[in-house]
């Protein structure tokens, strides 16, 4: 099973998805006119709430649509994420990881607007927002079944697989604790929060996503401070990496380019989720008449996520890179690189981190597979939504008992049968967002 995991993987993120997914950034691109940089101020401003409208339609604000958006996406594809990547595709790889990023602000923007101007109503007559909702509603019943294929693998793409393994092994190895008993004991506190609804799962996220963000920030920041002369070599071999395939150690052609760039953007994909669809079933859910509002604030999660904090996370471990761990992968890499930094209080201090981080994106993306559920669903079974929490809850059992490389070739492979059909949706309706750009930029002044 592993095997044909990892070989369904490499295959689906082949050429033929790299070329699509480039076309497709490079068309939003076209239409957009640069957003990312021209609306990057405005994007700010509406985060702070200066153009918040109480009487509009939706449940949150704008900052906790991002901050849920976020609490899915800062999490361990932050910290243990970039160590795969860079295990994977050595330092080149995390180039290519900027490059994803900032188009995919670009793709987010697009996405995200979308999500708001088709919003659906689910079964229980709430507004919802999604690629399930625009594809639906905006390229009409005959592409209906890519709503429902981004559905369907976004209710396995979705589970928090991958953060609880990560957390799990994490804490068997530094404390001693079983992986299974950490499983159970999230299983139990991630039904509770599901019970209590979207307004709770806001509620935690609005308060924990920039708290742990700051705490990580900072604790970076200070490894870097202390290795501030290895930096400039550091981002050289960034960049001479992703362009000539040298390992680390230099001399010997370490990757192949194209290995080193499908690896970044898978990386980057996993990380940022920008293209994959899943945000904008977080920003669907914002307070606002304007759906490019919501682009605008949308297209702030790639930069924070990737730019900042998975930026932080590669020179964090960059920096403090040895023989002895060339062999680490994963969520171990990062652990060596703090506390070869920082002793016991680092290796501690990332424990917390990463606890909050995965607890933080676990609910995030319940939040994301409840919707892929309902739309497929819609309350049937025997005990209706209960059904839902049931299911997400005891995947997180299963994963953390699991390997982890079969969780990220799973994982993957979701992510990318996801993007296919959400791509497809935005690209088509691209047009549309245009039309609503140019008068919402007037109107603003952007």
């Amino acid at each position: 099973m592993s095997e044909v995991l990892a070989e369904i993987a490499n295959y689906i993120w082949g050429i033929p998805l790299l070329i699509f997914l480039s076309l497709a950034n490079l068309i939003l691109l076209y239409h957009s006119k640069l957003v990312p940089i021209k609306g990057f101020l405005h994007s700010l401003r509406l985060i702070s709430g200066k153009y918040e409208d109480k009487e509009a339609e939706g449940q949150i604000s704008h900052f906790q649509a991002l901050c849920n958006a976020l609490a899915a996406t800062i999490g361990l594809g932050n910290i243990s994420g970039v160590a795969i990547a860079i295990y994977q595709g050595g330092a080149g790889a995390i180039f290519w990881m900027w490059v994803t990023a900032l188009l995919g602000m670009n793709t987010k923007f697009f996405e995200c607007t979308l999500a708001v101007l088709y919003r659906g109503k689910d079964y229980r007559n709430e507004i919802q927002g999604g690629p399930m909702y625009f594809i639906r509603d905006g390229l009409g019943k005959k592409y209906n079944f890519l709503s429902i294929l981004f559905a369907i693998f976004g209710v396995v793409g979705t589970l928090a697989l991958f953060q609880i393994n990560q957390l799990s092994h994490f804490v068997h190895e530094n404390y001693n604790i079983e992986n299974y008993i950490t499983g159970l004991f999230f299983t139990v506190a991630i039904a509770y929060i599901l019970f209590g609804g979207l307004k709770r799962i806001s509620s935690f996220t609005s308060k924990i996503v920039p708290l742990m963000s700051l705490a990580y920030f900072i604790l970076c920041a200070v490894i870097l401070i202390m290795n501030l002369e290895k930096i400039p070599a550091t981002f050289i071999n960034i960049f001479s990496e992703a362009l000539t395939g040298k390992s680390i150690g230099g001399g010997v052609l370490g990757y192949t380019i194209m290995h080193i760039i499908q690896t970044g953007v898978k990386r980057a994909a996993f990380s940022n989720e920008a293209g994959i669809g899943t945000a904008p079933m977080a920003h669907g859910n914002a307070k606002t008449n304007e759906p490019i509002a919501e682009g605008y604030v949308a297209m702030i999660g790639p930069f924070v996520d990737t730019i900042i904090v998975c930026t932080l996370t590669a020179l964090t471990i960059l920096v403090s890179m040895s023989p002895e761990a060339d062999s680490l992968n994963g969520i171990n890499l990062t652990t060596y690189a703090f506390t070869e930094n920082l002793g016991e209080f680092g290796r501690h201090s990332l424990g917390v981190i990463i606890l909050l981080f995965s607890f933080s994106t676990m609910i995030g993306m319940a939040n994301y597979c409840e919707k892929c559920w309902n739309y497929l669903f819609k309350g049937r079974f025997v005990l209706g939504e209960k059904t839902f929490i049931f299911y997400y809850s005891i995947s997180l059992a299963i994963g953390a008992v699991i390997e982890m490389k079969n969780v990220v070739n799973l994982i993957d492979i979701c992510y990318a049968l996801m993007a296919i059909p959400n791509i497809i949706g935005t690209i088509f309706l691209a047009k549309k967002v245009k039309e609503k750009l140019k008068i919402y930029n007037k109107k603003y002044e952007v």
